[in-house]
């Protein structure tokens, strides 16, 4: 088993080893491991028998163990235990209804509780001031609910262990648009919930031709009032400058690419945007450490390897399906009726620096779409293998693939942004490049910190007999090597960290692995703390022209809570906010 930096370890404990009812912890790292193996590999004795489980039992241990692939965190701390429930991510209706309403509220609740985040389109409900049949009184409209459900969920730990995410949705042709725009506007309100407007190419287009745009009562289905399409994009991209929400949806971006167009229009996604889900729909992901692939020697990347990893992390997560324990009938039918999955990377910055490519380049661009396409290519097959073994999907002759491929999963591919697995894995989050090359996590584990100085840059030092007290020194204050003397211009430019590469090139990256990628892309386009409104303006326009399925944007020193201090000798004022 690869041993486990200081910081995995910690995490570990805290969340994810089991524990007996006075704390004490039950196992190790490795027994954990194990636990997980073992009860995926469980559902392979469907198909090949307990000799071939007994098989994959030790594949998939070793895939974990060695850190080359990680499930999502609620199939770590719940597989093999009482809980059972392995999704990450699920997206539940809202309808217009009190009942309705918080029949959704217990249901997220249940699934948050057990590990699982939740993504809602608030759209059907109508607007404040809005009629109420029944007794005469006027509906408190959707910003009023979405305050209720992160209330709820900041008293609702996931699986006993951290607070709960949501994603909140609302249409931009809804009534009360603008109060929900300015949602995270103003300090600590809503700390569990992301912010997204759902736009239509129809918006856009009006927004293009300086057209007014009508807003509609989801009620009535009539126009409520009508604005001006700028009026509505300028304060988004406003309140976006300011905090960093509200991000972007493109819905028929999204649209266009739903493998089972004929089961209804998908309006919503997981709290960090990667898996676009119908109503009920649950996903479980896992994500592939890029940084185990390239060679520093050679700077080639071992293209069988991976294939084989792939191969076997497909056949892993399509197994969590197998034996998934599911918050309701629902929410079971939905999920098993396509089956969707999502495979992933982390590890991406890394992999670019031990190839000796600056993450701000042509080169790197090109080698992230060809290396995601790689990965679709492999999942595609192997899904259609699995397919020929175990059968296709319910709902495959309603899909964009009957009748000529075989698919066991109507999604394969999703891009998560491994927050806590990119730290057990000792590696950079999915596809961002390094926030900086010594910095500090905090408010973590119940507001300790956790510092960090990237492994690659101490060994780049070492290699370059550069390792000495006045360099580390400097490092060690802001966090990067640029404009250090001593270190090579190439060098410093392989060692860019995430604000000193433009925001153009964080959208090109996320662009170049969406094309490749079935569900989405969570990505933050990291802004220096001087970036205009202008700038934002111009990449949510980019990211709609270039096809992204949704974008967030993140301007240094807005937002309301720090999580991430660039350097490990002072405080900041340089941070990263954002719970995607």
């Amino acid at each position: 088993m690869k041993s486990l930096s200081e910081n995995a370890l910690k995490i570990l404990r805290e969340r994810y080893l089991l524990r007996n009812a006075q704390g004490k912890t039950l196992e190790s790292p490795e027994g954990m491991f194990r636990r997980v193996a073992k009860a995926v590999a469980k559902a392979e004795e469907n198909y090949a028998g307990k000799e071939a489980a007994l098989l994959r039992e030790e594949e998939f241990f070793e895939m974990m163990a060695e850190l080359d692939f990680l499930p999502n965190s609620t199939t770590l701390m719940n597989a093999g235990t009482g809980y059972g429930q392995l999704s990450a991510c699920f997206v539940l209706p809202v309808e217009d209804s009190l009942n309705g309403i918080f029949e959704t509220l217990k249901l997220a609740a249940m699934v948050q509780q057990k590990g699982g985040g939740t993504g809602f389109n608030f759209s059907k409900l109508r607007p404040a001031g809005d009629f109420v049949s029944g007794h005469g009184g006027q509906s408190s409209g959707p910003v009023s609910f979405i305050k209720l459900f992160d209330f709820a969920t900041e008293h609702i730990k996931q699986g006993g262990r951290r607070r709960g995410a949501n994603m909140g949705i609302l249409n931009i042709d809804h009534p009360d648009i603008f109060e929900f725009i300015g949602l995270r506007s103003n300090g600590k309100r809503l700390r569990n919930f992301n912010l997204s407007v759902a736009v239509s190419d129809a918006f856009m287009h009006a927004l293009e031709k300086g057209e007014e745009w009508e807003l509609i009562n989801p009620r009535t289905q009539k126009v409520a009032r009508k604005v001006s399409a700028s009026m509505i994009w300028k304060e988004i991209v406003y309140q976006a400058w300011l905090s960093g929400n509200p991000g972007l949806i493109f819905t028929d971006t999204i649209q266009q690419a739903n493998p089972v167009p004929s089961l209804g229009k998908i309006e919503a996604t997981n709290p960090c945007g990667e898996v676009p889900l119908l109503p009920y729909e649950s996903c479980n992901l896992g994500s592939i450490n890029l940084s185990h692939y390239g060679n520093r020697e050679s700077r080639k990347i071992d293209w069988e390897r991976l294939k084989t990893t792939v191969k076997l992390a497909v056949r892993f997560l399509d197994d969590v399906l197998e034996i998934n324990k599911f918050p309701s009938s629902s929410i079971k039918k939905a999920t098993l009726a396509n089956r969707k999955i999502g495979l992933g990377v982390m590890g991406w910055a890394e992999l670019l620096i031990q190839l000796r490519i600056p993450y701000a380049s042509e080169e790197a661009v090109e080698l992230g779409a060809k290396l995601m396409k790689f990965i679709q290519d492999q999942s595609f097959e192997t899904s259609s293998e699995l397919a020929k073994e175990r059968g296709c999907f319910p709902n495959w002759e309603k899909s964009k693939y009957f009748p000529d491929h075989p698919m066991r999963n109507a999604t394969q591919t999703s891009v998560a942004p491994t927050g806590t697995i990119s730290i057990l894995a000792d590696t950079s989050s999915s596809i961002e490049p390094l926030f900086a090359l010594a910095f500090q996590r905090k408010n973590v584990l119940q507001g300790e910190t956790l510092k960090s100085i990237n492994p690659l840059f101490m060994e780049m030092l070492q290699d370059e007999n550069l390792l000495n007290d006045s360099i580390l020194e400097k490092v060690f204050e802001k966090g990067s090597c640029l404009d250090i003397q001593e270190i090579p211009k190439n060098l410093q430019e392989v060692f860019r960290t995430a604000l000193e590469v433009s925001p153009e090139w964080h959208l090109r990256h996320q662009v170049a692995f969406q094309n490749y990628t079935d569900n989405a892309v969570s990505k933050t386009v990291n802004l220096p703390s001087t970036a205009n409104v202008e700038e934002v303006e111009d990449l949510y326009k980019k990211a709609w022209r270039e096809k992204a399925k949704g974008i967030t944007v993140f301007r240094n020193e807005s937002g309301d809570q720090q999580l991430l201090y660039r350097g490990i000798k002072s405080t900041g004022p340089e941070f990263k906010t954002c719970i995607r």
